[in-house]
């Protein structure tokens, strides 16, 4: 069993940035998919970014694409998201998940493991 724990979150203005790190425990991370998703209220969980095991290979969302890069460091067991140029519809709770498919998803429902999630809020 993987557990996850999300932190780096907060308030911040609009342009600003942060940088949200995921802690992976119990067992190692090197063989999943890594990815965060984000909730807003009211809205569905959607897909922000996700990393291949080996890291090499990326993908992101539209709305984030450029102003957010996912990176792993599996000797560490963590995956951070370095988000800049935010936006108050950046606005939401993040989760780290962890994948056991071999290629990259999108699909919430093809994540396994999820931390509780971090608070991001940017403000105008």
């Amino acid at each position: 069993q993987v557990q996850l724990v999300e932190s780096g979150g907060g308030l911040v203005q609009a342009g600003g940035s942060l940088r949200l790190s995921c802690a992976a425990s119990g067992r190692t991370i090197s063989n999943y998919v890594m990815g965060w998703f984000r909730q807003a209220p009211g809205k569905e969980r959607e897909f922000v970014a996700a990393i291949h095991w080996r890291g090499a290979s990326t993908a992101y969302a539209d709305a984030v694409k450029g102003r957010f890069t996912i990176v792993r460091d599996n000797a560490k067991n963590t995956v951070d998201l370095h988000m800049n140029s935010l936006k108050p519809e950046d606005t939401a709770v993040y989760y780290c998940a962890a994948s056991i498919h071999a290629v990259l998803r999108r699909s919430p429902n093809d994540y396994v493991h999820w931390g509780q999630g971090t608070q991001v809020t940017v403000s105008s």
